[in-house]
């Protein structure tokens, strides 16, 4: 929804481009399942915090206090836990190869509300069911999680508060909501 553009298969020129995202979406569901994390701890096995969503958010912080966007920014830079720059670029300079497949993150604490962006990183697929964007707080209904990994979300509560005080700070003028 809103940054993604929906293509018909049928259009000869988006064809190619459809596939390489279907192909990058692939890849990120394989590194999310084991592949590139199979000797690093992703998440501690923890429950889930209960949640509310309201509308298109989760209006309450996961551990009932706000994340650390110093802790945030490290876990969306990082490519062994989050692999945001995977899909998304952001205003991180220092950090070469970033994506354009998904929005990019500049100005996203000017375009989004704190729950809205706790909702995206949580599971978007409660506001777009076609994103390729994978849950990163969820345990149910996820296919071929590999078996070190299941039972355990992609990222901790903490960490998720910690991603959306960072993207909080994101600010630009120019956004509007």
């Amino acid at each position: 929804m809103g940054a993604y553009t929906k293509v018909r298969r049928t259009d000869p020129v988006a064809a190619p481009r459809c596939r390489r995202v279907l192909q990058l979406a692939a890849t990120v569901a394989s590194i999310l399942a084991g592949g590139l994390f199979a000797n690093t701890p992703v998440s501690k096995a923890e429950a889930l915090q209960p949640y509310r969503v309201v509308g298109d958010a989760i209006p309450e912080s996961l551990t009932g206090a706000p994340g650390d966007p110093a802790r945030g920014r490290v876990v969306v830079a990082s490519r062994q836990t989050g692999l945001c720059l995977l899909c998304h670029s952001a205003p991180l300079p220092e950090e070469k190869f970033q994506g354009t497949i998904g929005p990019d993150l500049a100005g996203a604490g000017s375009r989004h509300t704190e729950g809205q962006l706790r909702l995206r990183i949580v599971d978007s697929s409660r506001i777009d069911p076609g994103t390729i964007m994978p849950a990163y707080y969820r345990l149910d209904g996820l296919d071929r999680v590999a078996p070190a990994f299941r039972g355990k979300t992609v990222l901790t509560a903490e960490q998720i508060e910690d991603v959306v005080a960072f993207l909080m700070t994101l600010r630009d003028d120019k956004a509007t909501r």
